[in-house]
């Protein structure tokens, strides 16, 4: 072999090489693509996502046509690369060239290429579809016979191409994605489509106004006092009752009777014409279903009662919002009448406060899977309605009961975390010693 021939003979091999690096950087390149990402790229009309899209719907076809391809090519360059080195080393040869060729295509055909698609995978596929998909027409009788094959051995273990995964989101899968988005989605955004995600986990009983805070219409109260209600109330909704909330005769919209009230004199009959039938819902009943009932019924406002239809509060289109785009102040710690900031990094917190607002104002981990309100978890954690200032440990916070009045602990000072105390030098000393004897 004179030396125009070996030459010759190792441009092919280097061709062989690089084509063999072509295939393997294409199969990571396509199995690395987001397949989000790609199906919104080709509904915007990109033709390499496009095409990349197309041969991803047939994976089987696609792995087929790369693997046949990069198996002729690096088998080839490996009996190109043997007769050179016959002709170079002798006998010899056959081993060097195994060597070099191994290292070689592990470097530059296998380990950077798929290196560099693993890293920019749409730079990768969508150039190598346009090569990629010619080359399975081409080829397509061969593919479909290795696939053929491929298929009868997977039904003999058990295994139907069938029975591939579909490309779903569960909600938890989603919830993960949208957190680590990164600087692509904004962090109030972020918060507001972990906040709708949410809304399943969460129930009207988590959210609602207690009985206890409900501001409402006693008609068993006195005319001027009713009238001055009226006039005086910051709510445009308010729930009609005799003498207990649970004898509730409707809900009054204040814009209905606002034009009475500077006409003619109010009675209590006139109220209770202008009422609303009472909307009622079970405690139990999910953000989400409750969301979806306010919109069908066309309400806003809501009755939560127990199983045994006693009223236990109210809740509100504007209640379920907030779950999803926060609070509507800007800083609800700074101006919340339930939290009050303290000089000293503590807070005084009312004992009606919810333990969810608790936690979603301060950042906290208050548990929430039991009582509702802090008064509730001050006791359930003691297990008795304390007499006294007591103090108390929930979680990683430190609670000193600040008031009580009738049996229910109306504020208590909440520490934000408890640290623990690092030794002192000396116990640390001491200790050191200790280990050295």
């Amino acid at each position: 072999m004179n030396e125009t021939s070996l030459t010759a003979l190792f441009i092919l091999l280097v061709a062989l090489i690089a084509l063999s690096a072509f295939f393997s950087s294409s199969e990571t390149g396509m199995m690395s693509l987001n397949r989000y990402r790609l199906k919104h790229m080709a509904k915007t009309g990109h033709r390499g996502a496009r095409r990349a899209q197309g041969l991803l719907n047939r994976t089987d076809q696609l792995i087929g046509v790369i693997l046949i391809g990069n198996n002729f090519v690096n088998i080839l360059a490996s009996s190109i690369a043997t007769v050179i080195a016959i002709r170079v080393w002798g006998d010899a040869g056959i081993a060097i060239a195994t060597i070099l060729l191994t290292i070689v295509i592990l470097i530059f055909a296998e380990v950077t290429p798929k290196t560099l698609a693993a890293l920019f995978p749409e730079k990768i596929a969508f150039p190598a579809s346009y090569v990629l998909g010619p080359l399975l027409k081409l080829l397509y009788p061969l593919v479909w016979s290795v696939n053929l094959f491929t298929s009868a051995i997977l039904r003999l273990l058990g295994i139907s191409s069938s029975q591939a995964a579909e490309d779903h989101l569960s909600r938890e899968e989603l919830r993960t994605v949208v957190n680590e988005a990164g600087a692509l989605i904004p962090a109030r955004h972020k918060d507001m489509l972990v906040g709708i995600l949410d809304l399943e986990k969460v129930t009207v009983n988590d959210i609602m106004v207690p009985r206890n805070d409900v501001i409402g219409i006693d008609l068993d109260d006195d005319t001027d006092t009713i009238l001055r209600q009226l006039r005086s109330s910051q709510h445009t909704r308010l729930p009609v009752f005799r003498g207990d909330i649970n004898n509730i005769e409707g809900l009054l919209h204040l814009r209905s009777i606002a034009r009475l009230l500077r006409e003619e004199e109010v009675t209590k009959e006139m109220i209770i014409q202008l009422c609303q039938e009472p909307y009622f819902i079970p405690e139990s009943t999910a953000l989400n279903t409750q969301l979806l009932n306010f919109q069908k019924g066309k309400r806003r406002f809501g009755i939560v009662v127990d199983e045994y239809g006693d009223v236990l509060g109210l809740a509100t289109l504007e209640d379920i919002l907030e779950e999803i785009v926060g609070e509507f102040t800007t800083d609800y710690a700074a101006t919340s009448p339930d939290i009050i900031p303290q000089d000293d990094d503590t807070y005084i917190i009312d004992g009606g406060a919810a333990v969810r607002t608790i936690n979603k104002t301060l950042g906290w981990k208050l548990p929430t899977d039991g009582p509702k309100t802090l008064n509730g978890l001050i006791t359930e954690t003691l297990e008795n309605i304390p007499d006294t200032n007591v103090c108390l440990k929930v979680g990683d916070h430190r609670i000193e009961v600040l008031q009580i009045k009738d049996n229910v602990v109306k504020a208590a000072i909440v520490h934000p975390r408890i640290h623990l105390r690092p030794p002192r030098p000396e116990a640390a000393q001491a200790t050191e010693t200790e280990n050295r004897d």
